[in-house]
């Protein structure tokens, strides 16, 4: 069984963290590889300055060049609205059953992980990959013992997409956060708004 590794984003848009993220789940728990699931929008945030979600893929896809241990996902596209992780982690084993996934996460996100539609099914059904987030505040108890749940300690590039869009509006993005060809198209979809 292929052991796929799911890191999950807005994707908005993607940056040299996002794949630095990708990267250094290679490998770990057996993962061959890493797919970015682009969400067209998460149920727990709102769509001000979210980028269309055939612009936030194609970033990606020009981001992943043609790596094949990363891969664009647009699974999320094809559910119905609002859409949760669980929704699409059935999905997705029901289309690919030859594939064993894995959940790679912020550590910001288990803070409120007990909150999350099903979560005690994602959590008997899959491996979760934690990596470090600055600022983030530790899980439940529970959580950071969890037979399923991993804790690494991932290098942090702190790179934040909302102050990406913020300099590019202002004809300040330093394009070497952004992975090649990908500030080139941003700032054409961004002067067009």
């Amino acid at each position: 069984m292929k052991q796929v590794g799911l890191l999950f984003g807005s994707f908005n848009p993607i940056h040299l963290g996002h794949l630095a993220i990708a990267d250094f789940f290679i490998g770990k728990n057996n993962l061959s590889e890493i797919w970015l699931v682009v969400s067209p929008q998460s149920p727990f945030k709102t769509t001000e300055g979210l980028i269309e979600k055939r612009h936030r893929l194609a970033m990606v896809e020009l981001a992943l060049n043609n790596n094949q241990q990363l891969k664009a996902c647009a699974e999320e596209f094809k559910l119905p609205t609002p859409n949760y992780t669980i929704d699409t982690l059935n999905h997705l084993k029901e289309k690919y059953p030859q594939n064993q996934f894995s959940l790679i996460l912020g550590q910001d996100n288990m803070v409120h992980f007990d909150r999350w539609k099903s979560y005690e099914q994602i959590l008997e059904q899959h491996q979760i990959l934690v990596y470090p987030r600055s600022n983030a505040n530790p899980p439940s108890s529970e959580l950071l013992v969890h037979p399923n749940i991993t804790y690494w300690a991932a290098s942090l590039l702190e790179i934040s997409a909302t102050d990406i869009r913020t300099m590019l509006k202002q004809g300040k993005v330093n394009s070497k956060w952004l992975p090649a060809g990908v500030d080139t198209y941003l700032n054409k979809i961004i002067n067009r708004e």
